[in-house]
């Protein structure tokens, strides 16, 4: 038996997701930033959802994505390397200014 499929495309609307912050983009600061929010200039406006520590279990960073599905322009920061600072946090990573 063979099955064959083809996907021509997926449309979808976002449901029960919160009113996201709206920042200026000369503002912005990745490390100050609520973890979903919107940045916005003049000439264009974005969404951006950031992970606040690599282990995804521990975060539950899917629904930050899935809060800035409703934007035509998506950005999702996924950190790489754990800096667990002076303190020893080992579940958040932190910003350059806060180690």
């Amino acid at each position: 038996m063979d099955i064959y499929a083809e996907i021509k495309g997926i449309k979808y609307s976002p449901y029960n997701t919160p009113k996201l912050k709206e920042q200026q983009f000369d503002l912005f600061d990745i490390n100050n930033c609520p973890a979903n929010c919107i940045v916005s200039d003049d000439n264009f406006t974005f969404s951006i959802s950031k992970w606040v520590s690599p282990k995804r279990t521990r975060s539950y960073p899917f629904e930050r994505v899935y809060n800035t599905l409703g934007f035509t322009k998506r950005i999702t920061i996924i950190p790489i390397i754990k800096d667990e600072g002076k303190k020893g946090d080992r579940d958040f990573c932190l910003g350059s200014a806060e180690t």
